[in-house]
């Protein structure tokens, strides 16, 4: 990985389910290698085999700081309909570090391009959600410039997510996708975060697919949040220093 980042704010523990390693396994190993801050955000509930509300509630329970970095645990939320619910409270949400709300067919069945950009752009008006997760599926079609001008409105960030663009991937035609919304962040200059989606240790911080896609469209690396913790911390719900 390139050091010049510094964050992954994308992954997944054993608590969600279906990832295999603790929270532990997984700061341990952002710490190994290099990264400054690692985010933690599991599976909301309505996500088969994830964990109970009880999960997040108790999550003052844990450090924010292990291994000498710094830890943003929150979650990932699932969007349910194209009016933006999702399925944690307000309450709940808002004393999470950092929240992504994402598009899941076990959550939402996919509709017209109309109503899944209806869903994003109706969750960006939640104060508390900071990152729009995966928004590449093509299993899901959107407006990217009603997203990318929603994003730019609302203050959030869109993620360029490197499972997505992953050979082995089951979303759909990510990476056509990618390329058409990065193309209106540059023209908007809508900031994009890189997640690794990892749900085991060894995929932290590793963005091969998304740095190599960012190189060949020459993105504006200063919109890529994953390069300072002072930037990301303008888009996150707990304070943090650099």
């Amino acid at each position: 990985m390139d050091r010049k980042w510094v964050l992954d704010l994308h992954t997944h523990t054993v608590a969600s389910g279906h990832a295999y390693c603790s929270l532990r396994e997984m700061a341990k190993a952002a710490a190994e290698k290099g990264l400054s801050l690692l985010g933690i955000t599991e599976h909301a509930p309505k996500m088969p085999g994830t964990c109970h509300n009880f999960y997040f509630h108790n999550l003052k329970v844990v450090p924010r700081q292990l291994y000498g970095i710094e830890l943003l645990l929150g979650a990932e939320v699932n969007i349910l309909d194209p009016e933006g619910h999702v399925d944690l409270e307000e309450k709940e949400i808002r004393r999470m570090d950092v929240v992504i709300a994402s598009l899941h067919t076990p959550c939402m069945t996919p509709g017209t391009i109309r109503e899944n950009t209806d869903a994003y752009r109706n969750v960006m008006k939640n104060p508390y959600v900071n990152i729009i997760g995966h928004p590449d599926d093509g299993r899901f079609p959107v407006d990217y410039r009603a997203l990318v001008e929603s994003a730019k409105e609302y203050g959030k960030v869109l993620e360029v997510n490197n499972h997505s663009l992953a050979p082995d991937c089951f979303r759909q035609n990510a990476r056509e996708n990618d390329v058409a919304m990065l193309e209106l962040c540059r023209e908007y200059k809508v900031p994009v975060v890189m997640g690794s989606d990892a749900h085991f240790d060894t995929y932290i911080g590793e963005f091969p697919y998304a740095e190599a896609l960012l190189k060949e469209l020459d993105f504006p690396e200063e919109l890529v949040l994953n390069r300072s913790v002072s930037e990301i911390a303008k888009y996150v719900n707990r304070s943090l220093e650099e």
